[in-house]
């Protein structure tokens, strides 16, 4: 049965049930994540901002790093907001379409950091592995290409994913017990036979987590093996901790999305998804700067410096 024809099922709403179980305890979480979000939004917007003014981050490895935390705020913006209305409320109404919309945006910037991961992985890969050759193979012309290349499989294997789920009948309960539209809940609410359309949302996974993540690791042995190969010790540690920071990352990230992604419907466990997905939609992204900037010491320079300057522009007047 093919969407359109489902005239019912288009003008349906999902009713997204979120929280309503702890009805105690809705607004200490509202305070907890509200909070948490905040901080996040401050440490990502923080790391765009200094990228882009400290003259000493214009490099592909900050270049990447300030696009990964633009695509992280807009990550939790499609989720978190939502995520906190809920928690004020025993249910939430969202339009079909609205939901539909909602899983393509979270897929969509989802996969482009997948994406970009890899691609910082081989920017990692040259620098350690071939640094008298980084220059050259590692333009800025290439940046943006991997970039755009990153921005497009991400966007063009979510609308995929989405107009998979979303041709499916979903004519029993309309109640998604999660607190946005994410893949296993709103699957598992389909009534018809949904093997098919299972095999083929498990292969797009398989592509958007897997393989980068495959080539992550295939980079990540080649670099710990010429690091090895440095024969001095603070050579050694000066390599790793260029890296530290995105293999932590990239653990992190990859590690919730595969436990939730890559597994049949009929291991899906509904409390059990919402705990996981509240780590890797709140407090994994809030993380990230965090690792990012105290593993790094040119970050934490330019942080430095950037509050020295606004420091030092709030006392002129008072000198004057």
């Amino acid at each position: 049965m093919g969407l359109l024809s489902k005239n019912d099922t288009l003008n349906s709403e999902f009713i997204m049930l979120g929280f309503g179980d702890l009805a105690g305890l809705q607004i200490f979480f509202f305070g907890l994540f509200l909070a948490m979000h905040l901080v996040t939004l401050a440490g990502h917007t923080t790391i765009v901002l200094i990228t882009l003014i400290d003259s000493c981050l214009q490099t592909p490895m900050y270049f990447f790093l300030r696009n990964l935390s633009t695509i992280e705020i807009c990550y939790i913006l499609v989720i978190v907001p939502n995520m906190l209305a809920n928690f004020l409320s025993r249910s939430q109404r969202m339009p079909l379409l609205g939901c539909a919309l909602q899983m393509h945006l979270f897929i969509a910037l989802g996969g482009a950091e997948c994406f970009l991961l890899a691609v910082m992985a081989y920017d990692r890969f040259v620098a350690i592995c071939n640094p008298l050759r980084y220059a050259v193979i590692i333009t800025r012309a290439l940046c943006l290409q991997m970039l755009t290349l990153a921005c497009i499989s991400g966007f063009a294997l979510s609308l995929i994913l989405t107009t998979l789920i979303f041709l499916l009948p979903f004519c029993q309960s309309h109640e998604i017990n999660h607190f946005f539209c994410d893949i296993p809940a709103v699957l598992f609410l389909a009534c018809s036979d949904t093997r098919a359309n299972e095999i083929a949302v498990f292969l797009v996974c398989l592509l958007i987590l897997l393989v980068p993540f495959l080539l992550i690791l295939l980079s990540y042995a080649f670099i710990i093996a010429a690091i090895l190969r440095i024969h001095s010790a603070e050579g050694r540690s000066k390599a790793f901790s260029t890296c530290a920071g995105h293999l932590l990352v990239s653990v992190l990230h990859y590690g919730c999305a595969i436990f939730i992604y890559i597994r049949p419907k009929s291991c899906y466990t509904p409390e059990q998804d919402k705990i996981v997905s509240l780590i890797y939609t709140n407090v994994t992204p809030m993380l990230y700067p965090m690792i990012y900037s105290l593993r790094n010491k040119e970050v934490k320079g330019a942080l430095g410096r950037l509050l020295d300057s606004y420091n030092q522009m709030r006392q002129r007047p008072a000198t004057r």
